[in-house]
């Protein structure tokens, strides 16, 4: 392919992606599929979440209160990656720097969500989107999780608090 060529083709994808479509490696352009005005959440049309059947209230000394539970069911980080990818385009992200995103989990491993799920997966910004960034959802899910260990709260709350709005969840549960 010619200089001119590819310069074409750059500059063209380049206008596409900024006009909110993605060039899909077949060369064929469609809209984003998730919506970043959500954000510092997730879209939730494209990632509600999912929970991971194992585990219960009546489950949690045996799964989520274990240390090294979350660990013992982290996916692969090839497929977090791939998956990464994937959704960051589905997202129409003008930064498609990896790096730049977590692939997390909305349901925590730690209060119960499924770890392969890509309703419960998705790219969030490493940096302050909306006011918050992912260190911010990490201490909510730290202390979700420790209030359902100490049986402060309910599993099944806490679950339904992060997976609506992880920004309010410690007040949904009377937490703060």
């Amino acid at each position: 392919m010619s200089r001119m060529r590819q310069l074409a083709v750059v500059v063209s994808s380049l206008a596409l992606a900024t006009g909110g479509l993605i060039v899909t490696t077949t060369g064929t352009a469609h809209a984003a599929d998730c919506s970043q005005s959500y954000l510092p959440l997730q879209d939730p049309t494209c990632q509600p979440g999912a929970l991971n059947s194992d585990v219960t209230q009546s489950t949690i000394d045996s799964t989520i209160c274990v240390p090294g539970y979350s660990s013992s069911i982290r996916p692969s980080t090839s497929y977090t990656n791939a998956l990464k990818v994937k959704q960051i385009a589905e997202y129409g992200y003008d930064d498609t720097a990896t790096a730049d995103y977590e692939e997390d989990h909305l349901i925590p491993l730690s209060l119960g969500g499924n770890p392969t799920s890509e309703q419960n997966l998705w790219p969030e910004p490493r940096y302050d989107a909306g006011g918050y960034t992912s260190s911010d959802k990490d201490t909510i899910e730290y202390k979700l999780y420790k209030a359902v260990c100490a049986g402060t709260i309910q599993l099944a709350p806490a679950q339904q608090a992060i997976a609506t709005d992880w920004t309010t969840a410690l007040q949904a549960v009377g937490l703060s």
